[in-house]
């Protein structure tokens, strides 16, 4: 018996990184997963990856004609939903007096708007005692450089596990963040070697972790699986940092 044996579960940007490997840990542990992405060819290769029990989605979740679709074939296929993991998430830096009104917008449509509607509409499908885990980040704590508006999009993500803790607690529906430190993922090297300062940046990264180096997609993976389990039926309204000690120290 996994852990999420008989649990349906939604991972948001299962496509790659964080949520492909949490989207291949849920079905180790014995759940169903749906999984989003927006591009239809990393999708159909993320779902052969996986390998079995997962049904890939194509939309954006910043889309909420692409969420009705979604919540409709979750509604169909399984008529229950008993695991949110709003992943989905975009990053763009621009340092203040650079910033534009088409960054602004597409990042906080994605990481705020988008996860709130995404767990809006997923509550009709969602039994009483049901998990949410959201997708935060350790920027949400920390003031670096040209992140101002990603960072205020992973604070919104932050303070949306604790109002939605107390908005919920009738029905006993944990929701809970996880703040990912640095994580070695593709869109992070293709977002950091983007430009010389960002090669600078990555090459760094380790020395300022205290464990002295990025995590792995698979790490916090093992984080959701156990925001997702029984083994965390006491915990809800929590930001649980998985960062090496980034943010802590």
């Amino acid at each position: 018996m996994g852990k999420l044996t008989g649990k349906v579960a939604l991972i948001t940007g299962g496509n790659s990184g964080i949520g492909l490997a949490t989207a291949k840990r849920f079905v180790q542990e014995g759940a169903y997963v749906f999984i989003t992405g927006r591009t239809q060819s990393k999708l159909d290769e993320a779902v052969k990856q996986v390998g079995s029990n997962v049904t890939g989605v194509q939309g954006d979740v910043a889309k909420l004609e692409d969420l009705d679709r979604l919540f409709e074939k979750i509604k169909k296929e399984k008529s229950t939903l008993d695991v949110v993991f709003a992943n989905a998430g975009i990053a763009k830096y621009a340092a203040l007096g650079t910033i534009n009104e088409e960054l602004f917008d597409s990042v906080f449509d994605c990481n705020v708007k988008g996860m709130l509607f995404t767990v809006q509409k997923a509550l009709p499908l969602m039994p009483d005692g049901a998990s949410v885990i959201l997708n935060a980040s350790v920027v949400g704590s920390k003031g670096l450089s040209a992140n101002s508006v990603y960072s205020a999009t992973k604070a919104a993500v932050r303070s949306f596990a604790r109002t939605w803790t107390t908005d919920l607690k009738a029905r006993r529906i944990r929701v809970n963040a996880i703040s990912p430190g640095p994580i070695d993922t593709e869109g992070l090297r293709e977002l950091l070697g983007s430009n010389e300062a960002g090669q600078d940046r990555l090459k760094s990264i380790s020395s300022t972790v205290p464990l002295g180096r990025m995590g792995n997609p698979d790490e916090i993976a093992k984080a959701a699986v156990f925001l997702a389990s029984d083994d965390s039926s006491f915990v809800t309204g929590i930001e649980l940092f998985v960062d090496g000690g980034f943010a802590q120290v």
